[in-house]
């Protein structure tokens, strides 16, 4: 077989796995308002991420704007709560448990170290228990691991897409024999 030929379907078949949504899912997922306060949520602690770390690394790099560093990672730590909250509140009406179901298993493990570099961040901060650079290099890392779990998310939303593109070739159109 040369460069330009594609294996047989036989041998090139995707790996079978189950949807990440049963039909009953679906629709709770469709109709609950947590689906859209998730949808306005995840940009939202994106875009404060975005200037959290600009701010981060500009202290990182120059030694100024310490306050203005902090400010922004405490905001980004209540947006991280707050979306966690209503999360699971999502999770417990979508799969009738408010964290770790089967489809989100891996990502809310994640979403616990997410947490927990977040919460190291408020400590040290209050605390005082590091400096300020260690305090910056902290959220880095803390920033780093919600990158990682954001790209989880995003799969599966991608995962969830192209189940329901498959869904839809393999129903009929309704109402083509009407």
């Amino acid at each position: 077989m040369n460069r330009t030929q594609r294996p047989s379907t036989a041998t090139s078949a995707a790996v079978k796995r189950p949807p990440l949504y049963t039909p009953e899912q679906r629709v709770r997922r469709d109709n609950s308002v947590w689906t859209l306060i998730q949808g306005i949520l995840a940009p939202v602690q994106f875009l404060v991420f975005i200037v959290s770390a600009v701010l981060v690394l500009r202290f990182l790099a120059t030694g100024e704007g310490l306050f203005a560093a902090s400010i922004s990672v405490v905001v980004k730590t209540l947006v991280l709560y707050t979306i966690m909250v209503t999360g699971a509140i999502w999770e417990k009406v979508v799969f009738g448990q408010y964290l770790f179901a089967p489809a989100f298993f891996w990502e809310d493990v994640f979403s616990f170290l997410v947490l927990a570099l977040h919460t190291a961040y408020l400590v040290a901060l209050f605390t005082g228990a590091l400096a300020p650079r260690e305090q910056m290099l902290l959220a880095l890392a803390a920033y780093a691991t919600y990158v990682i779990n954001a790209a989880q998310f995003i799969w599966k939303l991608r995962l969830a897409r192209l189940d329901e593109a498959a869904r839809r070739a393999q129903t009929p159109m309704q109402g083509a024999a009407a």
